[in-house]
């Protein structure tokens, strides 16, 4: 196995050397500008203390897997493909950003139903005008840290993406179109006389129907055999990780970073790219 050390600015000697001694690797060679791979390491397990008090992020992965071996990476968007949560900041134009926050955050942790709790928070929007959306949209939604590199690298892979979202249809289709996504979906505010009225229009995309997605996606692709990499943040998104080849929990809550293969605590969505370097 070799093991992929990864930060957000250069990674001190004394961290390289401290890991080497851990873990007695054949070499150690720099994969990225703030991003190194022990080859050949041997597990310890002082490896995950010790990552997380000096701000690593770490990762064992077997000689030569790359990006290559994967046909489609599905992610989340919210906190996850952009940093935000859109329905917190949505409520947020209605005065109700606290309230709002206070579902989400119990839904991302699993201690809420994700149905019931959207349904619930969205019940909380009725009457406010539609063009918070845009506001939304335009003023408070930024794409995560590393996201457009690892994007690219995965169309220079030829790597389908998939968004795939329990918010709202009106993010995930703009998203889909400004960052050339392959496949996007999401839940369908419903809106009468340019205000919404407090419901979903159709099905809820809830966890389950994010790997409903997963599979439908990735069933559907030409080579069947393609292996699927999942990213995403909060309980709802357990569901989608199960079905993939390798899970990613990115700056996620404890009860997704307990059941993912991989954790970025720290490093941004790029990490994809030196953890998957070959």
């Amino acid at each position: 196995m070799n093991l992929i050390i990864q930060a957000t600015r250069a990674i001190d000697v004394v961290h390289l050397d401290h890991l080497s001694m851990l873990i007695q690797p054949h070499g150690c060679e720099q994969i990225g500008e703030h991003a190194w791979c022990f080859r050949e390491a041997r597990e310890h397990t002082g490896i995950s203390a010790y990552c997380l008090a000096n701000q690593l992020d770490y990762g064992f992965v077997p000689r030569g897997r790359s990006l290559s071996d994967f046909g489609l990476v599905v992610m989340d968007m919210d906190s996850t493909l952009i940093t935000i949560e859109c329905i917190d900041e949505i409520a947020d134009m209605h005065g109700l950003k606290p309230q709002v926050a206070m579902i989400t955050e119990a839904a991302m942790r699993g201690e809420m139903e994700f149905s019931e709790s959207l349904r619930r928070r969205v019940a909380l929007l009725q009457g406010l005008d539609e063009q918070a959306l845009q506001r939304v949209y335009d003023e408070r939604l930024e794409i995560s840290p590393g996201a457009e590199i690892m994007l690219d690298r995965l169309k220079a892979h030829g790597i389908r993406t998939l968004l795939v979202s329990g918010g709202f249809r009106f993010f995930t289709e703009r998203l889909k179109t400004r960052l050339g996504l392959d496949y996007a979906c999401a839940n369908t505010l419903e809106i009468a006389n340019g205000k919404l009225t407090g419901r979903l229009a159709g099905p809820i995309v809830d966890a389950q129907g994010k790997a409903d997605w997963l599979i439908k996606v990735r069933n559907g692709l030409q080579n069947r055999s393609a292996k699927v990499i999942a990213i995403g943040d909060g309980a709802n998104d357990l569901n989608m990780m199960a079905q993939a080849d390798i899970s990613i929990a990115y700056h996620a809550k404890p009860i997704v970073r307990s059941q993912a293969d991989y954790s970025f605590n720290f490093v941004g969505l790029d990490g994809l790219v030196n953890l998957l370097a070959g």
